[in-house]
């Protein structure tokens, strides 16, 4: 028995010999592979024993751009806008009752003067009721004034003369209402001008606002065209304009401001105002568009290419370089002339700003002069 338990412990370990031995390869074995596979430290990283590892990587790239100082140069003051032409004058001409179109005495485009019969409507009622009324008028009159001599004899009362008085009052009033629908008949050019289109024929029953044909004066064409608020304090009455068009090139109009308008759109934030051109060969027709140009003055002002800016929503920035390092920077523009325009606030005269790569750029990136451009004013000139 004892001999029998002799074996079995011998056995067991042995076994636990073996399985010592098999655990220790593995793990030696394995510590090899990893050790092959393992990539090398970063440059300069640190190993985890603490020692350094390879050199670093390369430095963040430099990027090139194109700069242009910001100077005081002379710029136009003088303000462009778009306009549209309108009549001095212009009328819907239509009728004030409903009646029939018996006479039309104008042509399409026909010039006419003020007074002059354009359409004639029936006026056989409007007649009739002139004549009742002037009947009723003439015998209240003659009432009248037979009841003065029978007031003076007192066979007459106070009150029945009083009532005669008013009854004749009456009368007048219905010969005059009546003697106005006869002229209402008679549709007149309330201005001098030019008619349009005629719209009714004859025996066209018409109705209270219904279009017979329309009336411009336009020997004077009112421009009125929308300006930035921003320049309202140099608009004033009396300022020399100059209008052209696209249908005449070559030819100017000139005209002066009348009015400006008391409000400002709070929408567009710009200020109506409209001058007086005068129009003595009807080039201008009411709705054209019109360039508008008020006269223009030279001032000094800080000046950047048009191309340096970089628009953030209602937001103007540039980017201003400065000892190889760009900065964003925040501007307030002002008047803008092709290729240029004017910084109110945000810069100095002197400072760098990029033209040219502004779409790479972030705040603090590293940059360096590709080249250097010139002046706005240089470069207009050229």
């Amino acid at each position: 028995m004892a001999d029998s338990r002799s074996i079995v412990a011998g056995v067991s370990v042995a076994v636990a010999l073996l399985c010592a031995a098999s655990a220790i390869y593995s793990s030696k074995h394995s510590a090899s592979r990893g050790a092959q596979n393992a990539p090398p430290f970063a440059a300069g990283a640190r190993a985890p024993g603490g020692g350094q590892g390879a050199p670093a990587g390369p430095a963040q790239a430099v990027i090139s751009v194109v700069t242009v100082p910001a100077r005081h140069e002379s710029i136009n003051v003088g303000i462009e806008a778009i306009g549209t032409a309108n009549s001095n004058e212009a009328v819907d001409v239509s009728s004030k009752t409903s009646n029939i179109v018996t006479a039309i005495h104008f042509r399409d485009g026909q010039q006419v003067k003020a007074g002059d019969i354009l359409v004639e409507l029936d006026r056989a009622q409007a007649s009739a009721e002139l004549a009742a009324s002037t009947a009723d008028y003439g015998d209240s009159v003659s009432q009248f004034n037979r009841s003065r001599e029978l007031l003076a004899m007192e066979s007459l009362s106070k009150a029945q003369y009083e009532q005669l008085e008013a009854t004749m009052k009456a009368n007048e009033a219905r010969v005059a209402a009546a003697r106005a629908k006869v002229t209402d008949t008679y549709i007149r050019a309330p201005f001098s001008g030019r008619v349009g289109l005629r719209r009714v024929s004859l025996g066209t029953l018409i109705s209270p606002g219904t279009v017979i044909t329309t009336l411009d004066d336009t020997s004077a064409i009112k421009v009125d065209f929308a300006v930035p608020d921003v320049y309202v304090g140099e608009l004033r009455e009396g300022q020399t304009v100059k209008a052209t068009t696209t249908a005449y090139t070559g030819r100017s109009f000139d005209g002066r401001v009348v009015s400006v308008d008391s409000r400002i759109d709070p929408t567009t934030r710009s200020v109506t105002v409209r001058a007086v051109v005068p129009n003595r060969d009807a080039a201008l027709k009411p709705g054209m568009f019109l360039t508008v140009q008020l006269a223009k003055e030279q001032r000094k002002a800080l000046v950047i290419p048009e191309e340096a800016l970089v628009p953030e929503q209602a937001r103007q920035f540039v980017y201003v370089m400065k000892s190889g390092v760009v900065a964003k920077r925040e501007v307030r523009i002002g008047r803008r002339e092709p290729g240029r325009v004017e910084v109110a606030e945000g810069l100095v005269e002197g400072d760098r700003v990029v033209t040219e790569g502004t779409l790479k750029l972030r705040e603090g990136a590293a940059v360096q002069e590709l080249k250097v451009a010139s002046s706005p004013a240089v470069r207009a000139a050229s």
